[in-house]
């Protein structure tokens, strides 16, 4: 996989592939600036909670009750927002996002430092769970999801969004805002010795895979600041992305560092995904011309051959008095707005009719093969 020199020799700066150890915060300051493609951050909730929870049976909820999720009121825990995404800032680069995850506890305050901070929110995405827990108290609705907000660095940085990668994992449909995924259960779901959950908010494989497949490229790093378990790694280091995790507890730094020992790479041909048709290379139509795949002279026909152009020396075509390119005769002809020549034309060979957009893809399919 051919990843940009330029792009290596950044890289070369970064703890690449490593859990480090310490405060998220002082671990990003310490951090080139403007190093990273993409951050996911998972951080605390801050979800207050008063009391033990238990389920009907009076059996206890092994609720989120970790010491890293308490705060002294949402003051402590707005400064901490602002400090920590001050740092997750830094270290993107301009063209680079960041996804946050939260429950109604808190992804408004995230949302509203986001755009205080410079952010530009691009979407926000609903997790909903196709398992939830129950709502056991039975006094509020089933918290059946969680809110992503994905957001680029600044208003009209170019980011990075495999729309045709993302359209293929939804069976050929334009991926939507709302997500239904199963929560982290069975073999997925990292135990500690005791038999216990290892992360009390551990997420789902499926939802960082859509993540990373739909917002990075293979070579891209992305860093997560609350590094948990580490399925962030899992799936980057799966997917042919570099990371860098961040986490001040041993305990899940352990248990991130053994599962990803046992993560092996995709090769080069899984990690390959449906390219944007912009991405590709732009070949003009003079260019078939000018290598004899079509002559000038020859007769191109419409889809059931309603109308027919010639095609001319210098790529332009002409047909009932009409001249331009081959978009702007198809217009013409068809008496709409704009066409696509590439699919609305088409040539004869040996009694078929082939689309001239074959003669494109073989050129493209060259100018892959040639050595970087």
């Amino acid at each position: 996989m051919n990843i940009d020199l330029k792009k290596r020799a950044s890289a070369r700066a970064l703890p690449l592939n490593q859990i480090l150890d310490g405060d998220c915060i002082a671990v990003m300051e310490s951090l080139p600036e403007n190093s990273v493609d993409l951050i996911f951050a998972d951080p605390p909730y801050n979800l207050q909670l008063r009391g033990d929870l238990h389920r009907p049976d009076n059996s206890k909820v092994d609720a989120v009750d970790d010491h890293w999720d308490q705060f002294a009121g949402f003051e402590a825990y707005d400064r901490f927002t602002r400090d920590w995404l001050r740092a997750a800032r830094r270290i993107l680069k301009p063209n680079g996002a960041i996804w946050v995850i939260g429950s109604y506890h808190n992804i408004f305050r995230l949302g509203a430092e986001l755009q205080n901070q410079g952010f530009w929110i691009l979407n926000d995405v609903v997790w909903r769970k196709s398992n939830p827990m129950p709502n056991f108290r039975g006094k509020r609705l089933t918290n059946a999801h969680e809110t992503l907000i994905w957001a680029s660095k600044s208003e009209g940085a170019k980011y990075t969004f495999n729309y045709e990668a993302l359209k293929s994992l939804n069976e050929g449909v334009q991926m939507r805002s709302d997500w239904v995924l199963p929560i982290c259960t069975g073999h997925e779901r990292l135990k500690d010795e005791n038999g216990d959950k290892a992360h009390p908010t551990q997420k789902p494989e499926s939802l960082l895979h859509r993540v990373l497949v739909g917002t990075t490229n293979p070579g891209d790093v992305v860093l997560d600041p609350f590094f948990g378990t580490g399925t962030t790694g899992a799936v980057a280091k799966m997917l042919g992305r570099d990371f860098i995790g961040i986490e001040r507890e041993k305990a899940y730094r352990d248990a991130a560092a053994k599962r990803l020992s046992r993560i092996r790479r995709f090769d080069a041909e899984g990690l390959a995904t449906t390219r944007a048709k912009r991405a590709e290379p732009r070949v003009p139509f003079g260019q078939v011309v000018e290598r004899g795949m079509l002559r000038p002279g020859e007769e191109l026909f419409s889809i059931g051959s309603r109308h027919k152009a010639k095609v001319r020396a210098d790529g332009s075509l002409i047909g009932n008095d009409v001249k331009g390119s081959i978009h702007q005769v198809g217009a013409a002809l068809e008496g709409a707005p704009s066409c696509n020549g590439w699919t609305y034309w088409h040539f004869k060979r040996e009694g078929r009719m082939i689309p001239i957009d074959i003669l494109r893809q073989q050129i493209r399919s060259e100018m892959d093969e040639r050595p970087s």
